[in-house]
């Protein structure tokens, strides 16, 4: 299974990253020394994201409703195609974050302090 994946089920389309991921664990150790309050479970991964849409893509945000859980995070919206669309371009989104490790080290080292940590 790869580390990101978008899905529809029954009323929802939703969105599920593996933090248990081997290479999405490296980056969470990677993130963690950037700022040690981002130990990257499931929960912290909600946090990072979060204020990375509110930053950078905040219509994903509407009508979304993550479920963290200690090695996944996962989100849904109500099936529509308009969410489907929102699921789809988180995947790149994380797909991006994930890929471009530097990139994200450095957001984290500059924005840590002003993230909800769990």
């Amino acid at each position: 299974m790869d580390y990101v994946m978008t899905f529809t089920y029954k009323n929802e389309a939703g969105l599920v990253l593996q933090a248990s991921d081997e290479r999405v664990m490296a980056l969470g150790e990677k993130l963690e020394a950037a700022c040690p309050e981002a130990y990257m479970n499931g929960y912290n991964w909600e946090a990072l994201l979060r204020y990375y849409l509110e930053k950078n893509a905040p219509d994903i945000l509407e009508g979304l409703d993550p479920d963290p859980e200690a090695d996944t995070y996962a989100a849904h919206w109500p099936l529509t195609p308009e969410n489907e669309a929102k699921a789809k371009r988180f995947e790149e989104i994380i797909r991006s974050l994930v890929e471009d490790e530097t990139s994200l080290c450095r957001f984290v080292q500059e924005h840590g302090e002003e993230i909800e940590w769990d």
